[in-house]
């Protein structure tokens, strides 16, 4: 009996643990299929707004869009501890409509020109979203042509099957719409790599989002806010409004980074699967020593996998820190491949590193961690 009861309770934490990944996974699978570039991130800032409120004391919107779950303090003294990613993913919009009906576009972010082309998309307009194709020149056209002349994102027209500009009109379509890339987010064979479309920055919505569900009934040391800002592909943009309403006394910024570890040296700088990555650098920002400290005696004394990282491109780290007096600021990233493509891969367990490091922090901080993180 009792041998029964044993494998009847190892089918339960079984299944238990199957369910809590396909919650996972099915957060993961909505956030990055839904669709919301730089400037017009409602789609996002909607699921957002519905799944964080019963989690917390107050849901805020600032001036941009940024979206921010408060849970307060008893202490008003408390400090203010603001976990920022960002919603908006890279897209286009519609500059022109060309007499034939092909759309002219401008970029909403950092784009690859080569891997833009024949590719699916949505156009998103007044009157509603229609499937739109990204143009592409087949290589019988190119014959007997200088096919390795170099193109620019904006040369790339986009193509919704209208016939005249007319009849793009008359389905709604005008200049300022925005287009974002139409993805399935699957599994793949090893069930550890997932790919997916806009996991720079849906990573951090849904480390974000999770943490929150997983510490409801989890009393803090602290006043949270934790949500995400907008048009952080566009400049930045959407730090320093929030930053400014909330005026926090420490920010973490989390956001997806490149992975350089296809060639598989095992020295590469962002190794997928080998943990949560420690942004010490980048061309805007600079972790404090102190931070660093911080983070790297967080993760080593948890356990967590964690690998050093540079990058020449920057997070909302770089605004948060420079504004009000300056403001203790760390990042907590997760490498992916491909990033800025239709198809981003990244490892779930580095995904579950980032997460345990944000509940240590968010369940830690007080003002003693405060004290230590300023710089002296």
């Amino acid at each position: 009996m009792e041998l029964m009861n044993d494998k009847r309770e190892g089918r339960v934490r079984e299944l238990t643990r199957k369910r809590m990944h396909d919650t996972e996974f099915q957060t993961i699978k909505t956030l990055t299929e839904l669709q919301s570039t730089a400037g017009f991130e409602h789609n996002i800032r909607n699921y957002l707004r519905k799944e964080m409120t019963p989690l917390v004391d107050e849901v805020q919107v600032d001036g941009l869009g940024g979206i921010f779950g408060i849970r307060r303090h008893k202490d008003t003294d408390a400090p203010k501890l603001m976990i920022a990613s960002h919603m908006d993913e890279i897209g286009f919009m519609v500059k022109a409509i060309k007499d034939n009906g092909l759309l002219e576009v401008t970029a909403l972010g950092g784009w690859n020109p080569y891997v833009v082309s024949a590719q699916r998309f949505t156009v998103q307009t007044s009157a509603g979203d229609y499937p739109i194709v990204s143009s592409s020149v087949p290589p019988h056209l190119l014959r007997g042509k200088n096919s390795n002349t170099s193109i620019d994102v904006s040369d790339i027209l986009f193509d919704g099957g209208f016939t005249s500009k007319d009849e793009a009109e008359s389905f709604g379509v005008r200049p300022g719409d925005p287009i974002v890339p139409d993805v399935k987010t699957i599994q793949m064979a090893n069930g550890k790599v997932i790919a997916s479309k806009a996991w720079d920055n849906r990573f951090g919505t849904a480390a974000v989002l999770e943490s929150l569900r997983d510490l409801k009934d989890t009393p803090l040391k602290s006043t949270l806010i934790a949500g995400a800002n907008v048009q952080e592909e566009v400049g930045l943009r959407g730090t320093k409004g929030a930053v400014r309403k909330f005026k926090p006394d420490v920010f973490f910024a989390v956001d997806c980074s490149p992975a350089d570890d296809m060639s598989g040296a095992k020295d590469a700088n962002g190794r997928m699967g080998d943990g949560v990555l420690i942004r010490i650098y980048d061309p805007s920002y600079i972790m404090s020593r102190e931070m660093r400290d911080y983070l790297l005696d967080t993760a080593e004394s948890n356990n967590i996998p964690y690998q050093y990282y540079t990058s020449k491109g920057g997070t909302d780290a770089a605004a948060a820190h420079q504004l009000l007096e300056g403001i203790p600021t760390g990042v907590i990233a997760m490498a992916g491949r491909y990033i800025h493509t239709h198809q981003t891969l990244f490892h779930i367990e580095d995904y579950h590193a980032a997460k345990a490091l944000l509940r240590e922090i968010i369940t830690t901080f007080d003002q003693s961690t405060l004290d230590t993180l300023t710089v002296k």
